[in-house]
């Protein structure tokens, strides 16, 4: 296990990595979740192994810290991750992230471009204001006490199910709240907007069953490649594992 300090408590990110050759390949978790459970099984088929990997648990979430007094904004969590790159000496890295993760990847890749030579996004949230039937949005819903001491942790964790809950009781309630308030609020611009602005490569990864990209023809246009990943849903990589490992190694 390794960390870096991220902010001026000396609280620490931190992250567990497997050697390997070429530029690291960092894999990136979404709200209430981690990165190893999410991305683990596939960073290790033979299609993807072999590279040297990190897998990095933002803060609030997992086995990194969790301070009571961060901000936990999208700008936060890639300042966080930058601090952790920094750390690892992992400049040009390739970033694989799902969800809230990806949002806090391009934002990365927005004020270090440095840190990021490639984006694999996974369903990453691009715009503010997420639909009602998100999980950040059923977060945000509530007040930051109501969330924390009022009982919404506890609604919440039933509401989502199990599988969800499994990570999401992981990570420390304020921070979830803190980053689930950011999603909401989004960036400036938008991740939408500065993904569309990048110049690294990048590609979106979205589950046939969640619909279709809102932008889809915009985001093209930009460079962004679109691809689409059979029988799964949000959670692509636990939906169709094998799709899905396809579909990363094939942009790596």
């Amino acid at each position: 296990m390794r960390k870096a300090r991220f902010d001026a408590q000396g609280s620490v990110i931190r992250w567990t990595e497997a050697p390997g050759s070429g530029p690291a390949r960092v894999y990136v978790h979404g709200l209430g979740s981690a990165s190893t459970v999410y991305h683990a099984h596939i960073a290790a088929h033979p299609d993807l192994a072999g590279r040297r990997t990190l897998f990095v648990d933002l803060p609030g979430h997992g086995i990194s810290d969790r301070p009571a007094g961060f901000g936990y904004t999208l700008e936060d969590l890639a300042r966080a991750l930058a601090a952790a790159l920094d750390e690892a000496g992992a400049e040009g890295a390739e970033i694989v992230a799902h969800s809230m993760g990806g949002a806090v990847a391009i934002a990365l890749a927005h004020h270090r471009p440095d840190l990021v030579s490639r984006l694999v996004l996974t369903e990453a949230n691009l715009d503010p204001d997420p639909p009602v039937k998100a999980g950040s949005s059923g977060i945000a819903s509530y007040t930051e006490e109501k969330f924390v001491h009022g009982g919404g942790f506890e609604k919440v964790l039933l509401r989502v199910g199990p599988d969800w809950a499994a990570t999401m009781r992981l990570a420390d309630p304020l921070a979830l709240h803190r980053a689930a308030i950011g999603l909401m609020r989004g960036t400036r611009p938008t991740m939408r907007r500065m993904l569309m602005d990048l110049t690294v490569d990048r590609t979106f990864l979205q589950g046939a069953l969640t619909g279709a990209l809102a932008g889809h023809d915009e985001l093209v246009a930009s460079g962004v490649r679109v691809e689409t990943v059979p029988d799964a849903g949000h959670n692509v990589m636990f939906d169709n594992p094998a799709a899905f490992t396809r579909a990363v190694a094939a942009q790596l």
